[in-house]
């Protein structure tokens, strides 16, 4: 009897030895190491579409998490709402042998509210996990399931989800009935999609990513979405909320937003266009009709981001903004949408993804509601397209920034969605010109006055300080101009100039005690103090991705010196020209009499370039930094 029940437990261990993957970190392929902070063991992801209104996601995944900079992939975050809940969370922590340490559930897990400074009310929530197991490496296994009430959007697949992190496996599959018909779009991987029927009859499209080694993080590289692995899908059916809907292209889907989503949405008060016929009384021109009705708007509302039920996509009602004064960017477009069309000026919803960091432009052939982020309007004037932020309650009547320049958007017409680009502000609009004029004393005593015109995006370099107290103001310009020790402002004056194209004017009146340094006969100074580049970017060998340059500019800077008398310079002025693809740089100094006169230029235009050009890309900041920090150095005739 022993002998038998000795023999079934060895069984037993085996069976279980059989069903437990071994997740001891030596196993790992060492090709997948280099450059790896996390290695995705396996990763199983999901979306089974039941019915419109019932679609399931489920994710398994088993990452090794090799050392700190990985720890976010060992992390667990599931986000849910009133139209997404959690059917449940479970997992289990090893260590670098296999051997497990912790099970949790979802009990462990804290829950959080999804909103920031700017949300007044949100429904989305997220569950967090994670683990603390003290050292590294370690291993994290999870898998969850989700309950979607709506099938307007599915998550992209993205396996490489950021730089560091390497991938033996990973698969996504998308389940469906036979006659539930889907686009779908696949950019940067090896192998195309496998069609096929699973033993109950439902469709499946399946994709895999196998033995991917980690990338490097680049500076000046494009969009992860630009060369990483990724998996957009679109069903041309869904429900959202209880809309339902169909597109396969940008224009039914311009349609769709504007016959449903924003459908009798434009309704307000008869005071309030009894107000704006008013307000805009003897104006014919429509575009300064709408400057004139974009500003009242400015001044009654604020942003301030509402999500709420179906709220992701559809504006608040136009009437209830104008009532309680705020609005998220969907709202605010809708209701400035409204007064326009209240004195008969025609506009246009559009959704747009708005970044400051790329400009990520909607793909062409493939229409996506998670395409988007942002919404802004366009004024269709004739050969004067002008577009709105309305968000902002300071931007300028028809100036965009960095958030929104130079990308595609959708415009939503009454005659369908319709593909537009935003204007470019080029290296050549985004100036910075500064003419200085200082004296420099026998005891290095620095005085005189700053001018300088901030345009284009670098108007936005002075903007914020203009509402700044100022006892504030006062104190932002040593940080300003931090190369200028000892800085004293006697007085200043900011002119600002809301233009469509907007302008900031700085004049300063300075002094710097111990500016320059006099020393045995000779005087020492900085020769650039007011503009310097900084640090030049990290060179990165055997690059993978192209040089990408988000956003071009052109600083103009002159100073004049007025030099004690009797110094001449010891040593050959300074006189440099750089040319290249995607720049130029030139600086100069040159004596006339007893002043020194310093001249520098950079233009920086944006662009991707070709990853053979970033070493030259390095050389040129770094000769650009040797330059900005040339000092002046003065003997006695």
């Amino acid at each position: 009897m022993k002998l038998i029940c000795t023999t079934v437990f060895m069984l037993m261990l085996v069976t279980l030895a059989k069903a437990q993957p071994n997740y001891d970190v030596s196993l790992l392929p060492k090709e997948l190491m280099p450059y790896a902070s996390a290695v995705v063991r396996n990763e199983e992801i999901s979306y089974e579409v039941k019915d419109l209104d019932n679609v399931i996601y489920h994710l398994k995944r088993v990452v090794t998490v090799l050392n700190k900079n990985g720890d976010d992939e060992g992390s667990i975050e599931v986000s849910y709402d009133k139209n997404t809940s959690i059917k449940y969370i479970k997992g289990m922590i090893y260590n670098e042998f296999g051997k497990p340490l912790t099970k949790f559930g979802e009990k462990d897990f804290s829950d959080n509210a999804a909103i920031d400074n700017s949300t007044l009310f949100a429904d989305d929530r997220f569950k967090f996990y994670r683990s603390a197991t003290g050292g590294y490496p370690y291993t994290v296994e999870y898998e969850y399931e989700l309950r979607c009430k709506f099938s307007l959007t599915i998550r992209d697949w993205t396996p490489i989800s950021s730089t560091n992190m390497a991938i033996e496996k990973s698969s996504y599959q998308f389940i469906c009935k036979p006659d539930f018909l889907i686009r779908y779009k696949q950019l940067n991987l090896d192998s195309p999609v496998a069609i096929g029927n699973n033993t109950e009859g439902l469709k499946v499209y399946t994709w895999q990513a196998l033995n991917k080694k980690a990338l490097k993080s680049e500076p000046y590289s494009p969009s992860p979405r630009y060369f990483l692995p990724r998996v957009i899908v679109a069903p041309e059916t869904f429900m959202y909320g209880n809309i339902n809907g169909s597109f396969n292209n940008w224009e039914g889907m311009g349609k769709w937003i504007n016959e449903k989503l924003l459908f009798k949405r434009g309704d307000i008060p008869a005071a309030t266009i009894a107000y704006l016929a008013e307000l805009t009384k003897g104006i014919t021109d429509p575009k300064l009709k709408a400057k004139k009705i974009y500003e009242y708007m400015q001044e009654k509302t604020h942003y301030i981001s509402v999500q709420v039920g179906i709220g992701g996509y559809q504006p608040f009602m136009a009437s209830e903004v104008d009532r309680t004064g705020y609005g998220d960017c969907k709202a605010l477009v809708n209701y400035t949408k409204a007064l326009l069309d209240a004195v008969g000026v025609n506009s246009w919803y559009c959704i747009v993804n708005g970044n400051h960091d790329y400009k990520i432009s909607f793909a062409t052939d493939f229409a996506t509601m998670g395409q988007a982020n942002h919404v802004i309007l366009c004024l269709p004037f004739k050969n004067d397209t002008t577009f709105l932020e309305c968000t902002d309650q300071k931007i300028p009547f028809g100036y965009l920034s960095d958030f929104t320049d130079d990308r595609t958007l959708l415009a939503c017409t009454p005659q369908g969605g319709k593909l537009m680009h935003t204007p470019a502000y080029g290296a050549q609009v985004n100036l910075q010109a500064r003419k200085a004029g200082f004296t420099i004393d026998n005891n290095g005593l620095l005085t005189g006055s700053i001018n300088t015109v901030f345009k284009g995006i670098q108007y936005d370099n002075r903007e914020d300080i203009l509402d700044e107290p100022v006892s504030e103001q006062r104190k932002l310009f040593p940080k300003l101009y931090p190369a200028i020790n000892n800085l004293d402002v006697e007085n200043y004056n900011f002119k600002q100039d809301k233009q469509v194209l907007p302008s900031i004017t700085e004049d300063i009146k300075l002094n710097a005690r111990d500016f320059a340094t006099t020393d045995n006969g000779k005087l020492y100074f900085s020769l650039n103090p007011l503009n310097r580049t900084g640090r030049a970017p990290r060179d990165v060998r055997n690059r993978l991705t192209p040089l990408y340059i988000n956003q071009g500019y052109t600083d103009d800077d002159e100073i004049t010196y007025k030099l004690p008398a009797g110094y001449k310079l010891e040593f050959s002025p300074m006189d440099i020209t750089l040319e290249t693809p995607f720049g130029k740089f030139t600086a100069n100094m040159v004596i006339e009499g007893d002043k020194l006169v310093f001249k520098r230029y950079i233009q920086l235009k944006q662009g991707t370039y070709s990853k053979e050009l970033y070493s030259e890309f390095v050389n040129f900041y770094q000769k650009i930094a040797d330059a900005d920090n040339y000092n002046v150095s003065l003997v006695k005739n």
